[in-house]
């Protein structure tokens, strides 16, 4: 994947995830909605999948052994192991919005972690990730949705399929909420490469910890 295609997925990331356009509220009757920067709203329990309609992974997922270097969050009370053998980091650059930046040293498979200071239900994830995706890629398709176990920490992992001019591209990641604020643990790359990059992913991805349980 050239440089070009990098960039405009760092674009397409910095619009599909971010959580600032959109701001919660409270009505005078006390229903919560979502506020969208266009000067539209919606409810929140309009549309949103309850607990039970998705499954929850059994297995418990652990940080790899190799994963021996911490990435520190300033915004949350999150850590991100990961192996520096196999990944390079950087603070977040090309999108203003990721506190970090990763890219696969040998390989077409990128990271981004960004994070936000506001508590998010898990569940109300899933549908601003769909909701923001769809405004730049129209065909954007969920393609697996779990929650699962990680370190202790309950996460929602989705896979989102899109094409953006031409690009089909693949987001694969965790979404993750406490008191401290929210966290998307994304990887990226083009569709034809996620499966050969699957594992790698997810050992990357499975590095997220809270930073008071180390």
């Amino acid at each position: 994947m050239n440089s070009k295609y990098v960039c405009l997925l760092l674009t397409i990331i910095g619009f599909s995830f971010q959580l600032r356009a959109q701001e919660r509220a409270v009505t005078s009757t006390g229903e919560e909605v979502i506020l969208f920067d266009d000067g539209t709203w919606k409810y929140m329990d309009v549309d949103l999948p309850t607990v039970d309609e998705i499954k929850t992974n059994p297995r418990n997922f652990t940080k790899p052994k190799e994963s021996s270097f911490l990435l520190k969050s300033k915004k949350t009370n999150n850590g991100f192991w990961i192996n520096p053998k196999l990944w390079d980091f950087r603070k977040g650059t090309d999108n203003p919005d990721a506190e970090y930046e990763l890219q696969l040293k040998e390989g077409d498979l990128y990271g981004m972690i960004i994070t936000e200071k506001v508590e998010i239900p898990l569940e109300s994830l899933k549908n601003i990730a769909l909701d923001n995706a769809k405004s730049v890629a129209p065909d954007i398709r969920l393609v697996m949705e779990e929650y699962r176990t990680v370190n202790g920490l309950k996460v929602l992992c989705l896979q989102l399929n899109g094409t953006t001019q031409g690009i089909k591209f693949s987001y694969f990641g965790y979404y993750f909420s406490n008191e401290s604020g929210t966290v998307q643990f994304i990887t990226y790359t083009a569709q034809s490469l996620i499966e050969e990059n699957r594992n790698t992913a997810e050992n990357l991805l499975n590095g997220i910890v809270l930073l008071n349980q180390e």
